[in-house]
């Protein structure tokens, strides 16, 4: 229906003319449309491609030895993903994308549905009896780095402190971790096993701590550059591990190495809810901290006073220091946290695993920092970009058995193409807080 304006009489004047549109929006459009062209078309191609659309999967977990194969059609599956992809594309063609939470969620769909699409792709024609395994409890263990490693990036950059250093406190927490851990199992007889790892946890977010504090030395203190400052830390991090693994005599090695690994803790009740309880709900202290990280970091920034302190002097430090606060201070608050959460991130890698190996931590900060950007610097959204690289991350473990449809290399590389992709292209315009990686002193 037209929109009609009046003149000074009262009378209907002519329809009025019609609102120009923000090239942003065309461009976002445009995008859309090219992508989901792009899935449903490749969704298409895969179900071409299958000859037997019988697959078997065991989503259950491993519950319990009843847990056998179950064998269904793909087909479903693989139409389903279509015409879901398709209804998104019309949307987009339309102009009538949703935007905001239902935007999230119409992508989430249709990401599910591209997922499931590939998987019956993949798994289907197969020369080896391979069955479709529960993606969860993989995907929640490598969110714990990237998850713990992203909000420590997010306070951090709250408070205008570019943490580049990330990767270094992963590499640092999980070598301490390991040492206090290993020290704890060795010396300690009479602290019980199961919170041994608890002593490897302080000891990376001590590890994680103390490369936040060199970067606040350097960066608040001394105004060096953060940027530079973190990529420093990182190669100090490599070094130094590499430095002090190779000092500990052959003897000694292997009793420094030998962590006891976090033992799962079921949550009765919620680990016997289908599909999603056990991979859920039977996991690691780390796993469940990660679980309270998230609300947690949300809580203190955005409905705490300290919250507000460090938003805006992330934002605007010197009206944040004409009203009283010590914009130092507090960035050296928020740095700090930022190193136990880092920590915490990087003493998964050894107390999940039960040994320290030279570089594991494998460019995974660097991922967590794209997730600071995918995620806008808000927490909650920050953790769900974490969670999504963290899950293609497992997908190339799951599927590395699977070289004769889909190239190894192609798999080993997912995780930093999808990075690369995300963060250049599919997030749009971001405003990062107005005072990242600016100095500030009393008196500017």
């Amino acid at each position: 229906m037209s929109t009609l304006v009046t003149d000074p009489t009262g009378r209907p004047d002519a329809p009025a003319e019609p609102q120009v549109r923000d090239r942003a929006d065309v461009r976002r459009q445009v995008k859309l449309v090219v992508v989901l062209a792009l899935l449903v078309a490749v969704e298409i191609w895969f179900k071409l491609e299958i000859t037997d659309p019988e697959v078997s999967h065991l989503l259950k977990g491993p519950r319990s030895a009843e847990n056998q194969p179950v064998f269904f059609d793909g087909s479903y599956v693989s139409w389903g993903a279509v015409a879901i992809t398709a209804v998104a594309l019309l949307l987009a063609v339309l102009n009538r994308y949703p935007r905001g939470a239902g935007g999230v969620l119409l992508a989430v769909l249709v990401g599910a549905s591209f997922y499931g699409s590939f998987l019956m792709w993949a798994y289907a024609d197969s020369a080896l009896p391979i069955a479709i395994t529960n993606p969860l409890g993989g995907t929640l263990l490598v969110a714990t780095y990237l998850v713990l490693g992203a909000l420590a990036g997010v306070v951090c950059e709250r408070a205008g402190v570019v943490n580049i250093a990330i990767e270094g406190q992963f590499i640092m927490a999980a070598f301490f971790a390991s040492v206090f851990c290993s020290l704890a199992v060795a010396s300690l007889g009479g602290l019980p096993l199961f919170w041994t790892p608890v002593v490897g946890m302080v000891g990376g977010a001590l590890a994680g701590v103390l490369v936040a504090a060199l970067l606040g030395f350097f960066a608040l203190r001394y105004q060096v550059d953060q940027v530079v400052v973190g990529v420093v830390l990182v190669t100090f991090g490599y070094g130094l591990t590499s430095f002090l693994r190779g000092q500990i005599p052959g003897d000694q090695a292997a009793r420094l190495n030998r962590p006891y690994q976090l033992e799962n803790v079921e949550i009765p009740g919620l680990a016997d809810i289908p599909y999603i309880g056990q991979a859920m709900f039977n996991q690691t202290l780390l796993v469940y901290l990660m679980y309270l990280a998230i609300p947690g970091v949300w809580f203190l920034l955005f409905q705490t006073r300290w919250g507000l302190r460090v938003r805006s002097v992330g934002e605007h430090p010197k009206a944040a220091d004409t009203v009283g606060i010590d914009v130092i201070r507090v960035r050296w608050q928020a740095l700090l946290l930022g190193g136990v959460l880092a920590g915490l991130g990087g003493s998964a890698f050894t107390l999940s695993t039960g040994a320290f190996t030279s570089q594991m931590s494998a460019g995974l900060g660097f991922i967590a920092l794209a997730a600071v950007i995918m995620g806008r610097w808000h927490p909650i959204y920050a953790a769900l970009a974490a969670i999504a690289f963290a899950f293609l991350r497992n997908l190339r473990d799951q599927l590395s058995i699977l070289d004769e449809k889909v190239p190894g290399e192609l798999i080993s590389m997912l995780p930093y193409l999808a990075t690369i992709i995300a963060v250049a292209g599919l997030v749009g315009r971001v405003r990062a807080p107005a005072a990242s990686g600016q100095h500030y002193s009393k008196g500017d």
